[in-house]
């Protein structure tokens, strides 16, 4: 343990894991450590057992709901767009090697009391029940304007700088009804609230684009996939190509301290009397909980059921977002649901998570207008937590802390904390241009 190391990791969270990874294939050398003994951190994923113990902290669940060791239950569930910026690390990493993906069934918000599949093509706007026939011909021009758009052919702007037009005045120009902006932004472009409208629309079309480009790559019913046996096989895939590079990985060990040096700089890493001394410490929030300020809380329920979400076309695996405005809150609620069919839980048995930022001291009554969308469950578990993010300046301290976990159900902000962490500890961008047809995902 006494020896120098360019990074110490604190943590196996998912964003601690992909930033070992990264800085491992950069050729830096990586120590990996955590004070628990299993991979994951907040976002881990238990078995049955595990999972009744964390939340009823008993030992025995009950037989009737199937074998323990069938259930996979990701404690920070998040799909991935199949061509965002995940799968390009997953690629650029050669982390694929380790992982088998499978294409999600559905993708659906939640609009006017009611749950549609998203639309996301010219084509699937002139289908979709969400619009009457006026409104449908208006977003299909919509539509065909975001597919054809492209940032280095001037032509296919209409005139429009999209550096400089707000993504509001943008939409205004094909006169959208709010509903279908609703939809648009938070189940397509997949922001949590509604500031991007007054931003430049470049990274609005942008968005939108990867959802089609996503959705189009496996040709089923939603832009997102999610590796067999769920999420929790990512650290220990990234744990696997760390030890490819040299990196070394450490659990269970206890009371890992941050040691700094006259000039306020980390110069190592403290745990059973042994130092490992480094330039630059990654860690998540609870590792250095006097660097961190609390700005939210999630508030989440974890349902098992014996059938899919209502509505869904039967969907095994779906996401449903409901934008704040369809509930009268101030931020979104987002559903997750996963299945046997991705190897997270026994035959015939679904998974759920309903999830949003909490608003009041209340989550179950919070919760209540997602939980009613799923039916009849066989068990749930309530669970909130409280969101941290840095509050340190790392050029004075070389201590590179991640934000908590959102309650979003897919990965978009999460990595987007990640290449920005990458860019400040490494002083680079984070290259991803890739091969992308190196991720395939099975359909069935």
């Amino acid at each position: 343990m006494d020896e120098e190391y360019d990074v110490i990791v604190l943590g196996t969270g998912l964003k601690e894991c992909i930033l070992s990874g990264l800085l491992s294939v950069d050729g830096l050398k990586v120590l990996h450590m955590d004070r628990n003994d299993y991979y994951g951190g907040e976002s881990t994923s238990l078995n049955f057992t595990q999972l009744w113990k964390h939340f009823k902290g008993e030992d025995k669940p009950p037989e009737q709901l199937g074998a323990s060791r069938d259930y996979n239950v990701d404690m920070v569930p998040k799909f991935m767009m199949a061509n965002g910026s995940l799968v390009r690390i997953l690629i650029h990493t050669d982390v694929t090697k380790y992982l088998n993906f499978k294409a999600v069934d559905g993708s659906f918000v939640y609009n006017k009391s009611k749950i549609y599949k998203v639309p996301a093509t010219d084509v699937e706007a002139l289908k979709s029940p969400l619009m009457g026939l006026f409104e449908k011909r208006r977003a299909r021009k919509f539509f065909i304007y975001v597919q054809d758009y492209d940032e280095n052919d001037p032509k296919s702007h209409e005139g429009l700088d999209l550096t400089k037009v707000t993504a509001k005045e943008l939409i205004s120009k094909y006169g959208l009804e709010d509903d279908t902006i609703d939809f648009i932004g938070h189940a397509l472009a997949l922001y949590s609230s509604d500031n991007y409208l007054d931003q430049p629309a470049l990274d609005f079309v942008k968005r939108m684009k990867l959802y089609a480009e996503s959705l189009a790559r496996f040709q089923g019913g939603s832009p997102y996939i999610y590796p067999l046996y769920g999420l929790g096989e990512l650290p220990q895939a990234f744990a696997r190509l760390s030890a490819v590079y040299g990196g070394t990985y450490m659990l269970n060990k206890p009371e890992c301290k941050i040691e700094y040096g006259d000039d306020g700089k980390v110069i190592g890493v403290t745990s059973e009397g042994e130092t490992a001394k480094c330039k630059k410490v990654v860690c998540d929030p609870s590792y250095l909980p006097d660097k961190v300020k609390k700005v939210g809380k999630v508030a989440r329920a974890v349902c098992i059921m014996s059938h899919p979400i209502p509505d869904t076309n039967d969907s095994h695996s779906a996401q449903v977002i409901v934008p704040q405005k369809q509930l009268g809150r101030k931020s979104d609620m987002y559903l997750f649901c996963c299945s046997y069919a991705h190897n997270v839980a026994p035959k015939g048995k679904f998974i759920a998570f309903v999830s949003t930022e909490a608003e009041t001291d209340d989550p179950k009554v919070e919760l209540e207008p997602g939980i009613k969308l799923l039916g009849p469950v066989d068990e749930i578990f309530y669970d909130n937590y409280d969101r941290y993010e840095p509050t340190n300046d790392h050029t004075a301290d070389n201590c590179f802390i991640s934000a908590s976990y959102d309650p979003t159900t897919h990965f978009e902000t999460t990595v987007n904390d990640v290449i920005q962490m990458y860019t400040k500890i490494t002083g680079k961008a984070l290259d991803l241009s890739v091969d992308l047809s190196a991720a395939s995902a099975t359909e069935e």
